[in-house]
C-alpha cells in the first residue's frame, strides 16, 4: 500500500439488503431501520448524554435518595409557604375536622341491623378516641393521631404507628405511639440473619419479602438523637408496627415524600422570590453614588468626610463643586414576575396532584366551570388517599382495638349490657365514613341527585353517605322527627311536605250542583 493510499478515503459500504421479519438482521440481532426511529426518547446522542439510560433497582434507588429527599422535604416544610400550604391540604381534605368516622354494621341472624351492639360500638370507639386514650402520651385524639400520620406521609413519604398494649397505654391498655420514620434507618440492611430472615432498609423480612419485625434506633422518647448504644436497635415485631407508605414501584419496600418530584421547583421558588424581594427593597430606597469631576475631589491623602443626603420630601441640595450624582434604580421585579411564578407553581401542584388554584390561593381569571371541574378531579384524588389511610391505618387498629375491648369488657350497651368477646367476627362488620365536601353548585348538584334517585339511578343511602352520613342513623333521625311532630300535632300534609311531598289540590267538582 502506498502513502496515498493511507490518506485516500474508502468508498462508502453498501447498505444492507432489507431484511423480513425472518431475514438474517433479526436471527443476528440487529433491529431494522424502521424500528430505529419509533422511540425518540431512546436515543443515545450529545443532547441526551446526561439522561440516564440504566433502569435502577427499586431497593438502591431508595437506599441512594430517600435520606436526602426526606431532609429536603422538611426544610421545605419548615419555609416554604407553598409547601405548609400543601401540607395542610393534606390534612384537611384527607382527615378532616371529625377524622375518619366508624360505621358499625353487625347484623342479626335474620340479615337486620343489630341496632343495639352498633351503637354500642361506635360509642366506645368514640370514647377512646379521646386523647387521654388514644395516644400513649394521652395528648393527641384518635382525629390527631389520623392527621399526624397523613402529615408525616404527607412530608417524608411513610408513617410509623405501634400499637402498644398493656399498663402503660393508659386506661384502655390499648394506645398508639407515632415513631419518626428517621428512626428506622434506611442504610440498615443485613443480608442474612441467623433465623434466616434478611433485613432491608431497617425492616426485617423473610425470604419472600414479608416484614417480620422492624429496626428502631430507639423507641424511647428520652433519646433525643434518636440513639441508643451507638447502633444498637430495638427490634419490634410487625405485628406491634404499622408502616404505611403509597408505593410508586414494585418492591418498594420505604416510602418517598409526596412532593419528592416538585422539591427542586419549590426550593429555586423560594430562592427567586427572595432575591426578588430583596431587589424591590433596594430599588425602593432609590440610592445613588457621588462622583467627582476630573481636576476635582480629595487627594488620596487626604480622609474627607463622606457625603451624604437626608431625603425630604420637597428639599434640594446643593453639591460640592466637581460632584454630581448619578442615581442607581434597579428595575426589577416587574411584569414578567406574575406570571413566571404562576408557571412555576402549576408545575409544583401537578407533581403534588393538587389544583393550582387551591395551592396558590390563586382564583383570578377563573370561570365557575373550569373551578368546578378542577375541585371535582381534585376530590377523586383526595377520595384514593382516604381508602389508603383506612387500610393503612384505621382498619388495621379498630381490628386490634376490637379484641382488646371485647376481652376487658368495655363495649357497653345503653341497658348496661356487655357485647361477648364470642361474637367478635360479627363485631367485625363495619363501614368507614372519610370526611365529604360541600356541593360545588348546591342546587344544580341537588337537583341532579333527586333526579337519579328517583329514576333508581342511586339508591338514598349513597346520596347520604356522600355527605358523610351514616344513613341508618340518617333513617332514625328521619323517624324520630315524624314521631315528633305527630305528638306536637302537626297535620299529616304538613308532614309529608317536611318530607319533600308535594301537597294534593282537591279537584273542583264539573257540576257545581254537586259542590258540598
Amino acid at each position: 500500500m502506498g502513502l496515498l493510499d493511507v490518506f485516500r478515503r474508502s468508498p462508502p459500504a453498501p447498505d444492507p439488503p432489507p431484511a423480513s421479519a425472518d431475514g438474517p438482521a433479526e436471527a443476528l440481532g440487529r433491529p431494522r431501520r424502521g424500528m430505529l426511529r419509533m422511540f425518540t426518547a431512546a436515543k443515545l446522542d450529545r443532547l441526551t448524554a446526561s439522561w440516564t439510560a440504566t433502569p435502577q433497582p427499586t431497593d438502591g434507588l431508595i437506599r441512594r435518595h430517600q435520606r436526602v429527599l426526606v431532609a429536603r422535604s422538611r426544610e421545605q416544610a419548615a419555609n416554604n409557604d407553598y409547601m405548609k400550604a400543601f401540607l395542610r391540604m393534606c390534612g384537611a381534605n384527607i382527615v378532616g375536622p371529625n377524622g375518619i368516622i366508624l360505621q358499625a354494621q353487625s347484623r342479626d341472624p335474620n340479615g337486620a341491623l343489630d341496632v343495639v351492639a352498633n351503637d354500642a360500638l361506635e360509642s366506645a370507639w368514640w370514647e377512646w378516641g379521646k386523647p387521654a386514650n388514644a395516644s400513649v402520651t394521652g395528648q393527641e385524639s384518635w382525629r390527631a393521631i389520623q392527621r399526624m400520620a397523613i402529615i408525616t406521609a404527607a412530608q417524608d413519604g411513610e408513617f410509623f404507628a405501634r400499637i402498644v398494649r398493656g399498663a402503660d397505654a393508659g386506661p384502655w391498655r390499648f394506645a398508639i405511639q407515632l415513631i419518626d420514620p428517621v428512626r428506622c434507618p434506611i442504610d440498615h440492611d443485613v443480608e442474612r440473619l441467623d433465623n434466616g430472615n434478611f433485613v432491608r432498609a431497617g425492616i426485617e423480612m423473610n425470604r419472600y419479602g414479608r416484614p417480620v419485625a422492624y429496626h428502631f434506633t430507639t423507641t424511647d422518647e428520652r433519646e433525643e438523637q434518636y440513639r441508643y448504644g451507638g447502633r444498637a436497635f430495638v427490634r419490634v415485631p410487625a405485628g406491634e408496627v404499622l408502616h404505611g407508605f403509597v408505593p410508586w414501584l414494585s418492591g418498594q419496600k420505604r416510602g418517598l415524600p409526596w412532593a419528592c418530584t416538585a422539591l427542586d421547583r419549590l426550593h429555586h421558588i423560594e430562592g427567586w422570590e427572595k432575591a426578588a424581594v430583596i431587589n424591590a427593597r433596594v430599588s425602593a430606597a432609590k440610592m445613588g453614588f457621588f462622583e467627582w469631576a476630573d481636576e476635582h475631589g480629595p487627594s488620596p491623602e487626604d480622609s474627607p468626610e463622606p457625603i451624604t443626603i437626608d431625603a425630604e420630601p420637597g428639599k434640594f441640595h446643593e453639591l460640592p463643586p466637581g460632584v454630581k450624582f448619578s442615581p442607581f434604580l434597579p428595575q426589577y421585579p416587574q411584569g414578567e414576575f406574575p406570571g413566571f411564578l404562576k408557571a412555576m407553581l402549576r408545575g409544583v401542584s401537578a407533581g403534588m396532584g393538587v389544583s393550582y388554584n387551591a395551592l396558590a390561593q390563586d382564583l383570578e381569571g377563573v370561570s365557575f366551570s373550569s373551578i368546578r371541574s378542577g375541585t371535582l378531579e381534585e376530590r377523586e384524588h383526595w377520595k384514593e388517599l382516604q381508602q389508603w389511610l383506612i387500610e393503612s391505618l384505621v382498619q388495621p387498629v379498630f381490628d386490634a382495638w376490637l379484641e382488646v375491648a371485647l376481652l376487658a369488657g368495655r363495649v357497653k350497651t345503653a341497658s348496661g349490657g356487655t357485647l361477648k368477646a364470642e361474637r367478635l367476627e360479627k363485631y367485625r362488620s363495619v363501614e368507614w365514613q372519610p370526611r365529604r365536601w360541600a356541593w360545588v353548585d348546591p342546587r344544580a348538584d341537588v337537583e341532579a341527585a333527586v333526579a337519579s334517585k328517583n329514576n333508581l339511578l342511586v339508591p338514598p343511602s349513597t346520596l347520604i353517605r356522600e355527605q358523610g352520613r351514616d344513613p341508618s342513623t340518617v333513617y332514625r333521625e328521619i323517624a324520630a322527627d315524624i314521631e315528633a311532630m305527630k305528638a306536637a300535632g302537626i297535620p299529616p300534609e304538613m308532614i309529608a311536605l317536611s318530607m319533600g311531598q308535594a301537597l294534593v289540590q282537591p279537584q273542583a267538582p264539573n257540576n257545581p250542583e254537586d259542590a258540598p
